[in-house]
């Protein structure tokens, strides 16, 4: 099934560009939202497209299926080179129109030169604070504005943009009487308002903030890694995952002059704990059980 769905999308495409669907569904533009505004629907597309194909490689060399295996890094290395002949502009180090989603799924998809990587991340930054730490990406883009951001070490970003009601997005929904997730950032009545797909921001509490994820190539969080990112004015969090393995926690405080720490490890796991960079303190490695840090 999944062979046949990428075969579908590579006879669907044009010299690799897929240029179908809706787009970045309800982004934030100067018209009143639904499809796509800011962001070419050949670069949501093509993007989804070269992350499934290395999805597929990596399954591939999981099975043993080396021929797979090769025809799906072939197929990756050709859209790859398409897609960034078609959006990337080496002098502005942007992808198409440079808008947030455009530039963070170029990254998050690995689809960015590494030469080029950081300069294309400083511009999608640049982006939200040029808009006073706004944000414009819809249901497509937003995740991977996110994603982008945290893998970059840029949570302190995204608590600025969502740490707000004044804008469209989390806090204007809430100051416009949303109870629950609305399809639109700007909360309008005349769409539905009961929608999870702007549900984004859940996963950074538990992987960002909280800091629950797991090392390359690890499965079932049997080596996990624990990295929380207190952010702004936060002076606490806590969070839990039920794993294959069992439950991991994390429940964190900071005050003035210390960091507080308390981790849970499922049996048969382990977990490195990276704590936040401003206390210099090395990473450490623990078994399953309770753990207690406090450092200064």
């Amino acid at each position: 099934m999944m062979k046949g769905y990428v075969e579908y999308l590579r006879h669907k495409s044009s010299g690799h560009i897929l240029s179908h669907g809706l787009g970045d569904w309800y982004d934030i533009g100067p018209d009143r939202p639904g499809v796509s505004q800011l962001t070419p629907l050949g670069v949501t597309a093509t993007a989804m497209y070269y992350y499934d194909i290395t999805l597929m490689e990596k399954a591939a060399i999981v099975l043993k299926k080396n021929a797979d295996a090769a025809m799906y890094k072939a197929l990756g290395i050709e859209v790859k080179k398409a897609f960034n002949e078609a959006f990337f502009n080496k002098e502005t180090k942007q992808y198409a129109t440079g808008s947030q989603t455009a530039n963070a799924m170029a990254i998050y998809m690995k689809l960015v030169e590494e030469p080029y990587r950081n300069e294309v991340l400083n511009n999608l930054i640049a982006d939200i604070q040029k808009r006073n730490n706004a944000l414009t990406a819809g249901d497509i883009g937003y995740r991977y504005v996110l994603r982008a951001l945290e893998d970059a070490g840029r949570s302190d970003v995204i608590y600025t943009m969502n740490n707000r009601s004044d804008v469209p997005g989390y806090g204007y929904q809430i100051a416009h009487g949303a109870t629950a997730l609305t399809e639109s950032w700007q909360a309008y009545p005349s769409v539905s308002n009961n929608h999870f797909m702007l549900g984004h921001l859940m996963e950074w509490f538990y992987t960002g903030l909280c800091g629950i994820g797991q090392e390359p190539g690890s499965v079932g969080f049997k080596q996990i890694e624990i990295r929380p990112q207190p952010v702004g004015d936060i002076k606490s969090a806590n969070a839990t995952y039920r794993s294959i393995n069992g439950l991991i926690g994390v429940d964190w405080k900071k005050t003035e002059n210390t960091f507080e720490l308390n981790v849970v490890v499922p049996p048969n796991a382990t977990a490195t704990i990276y704590f936040p960079k401003e206390y210099n303190k090395e990473p450490v490695k623990v078994g399953s059980g309770a753990h207690h840090f406090n450092v200064k």
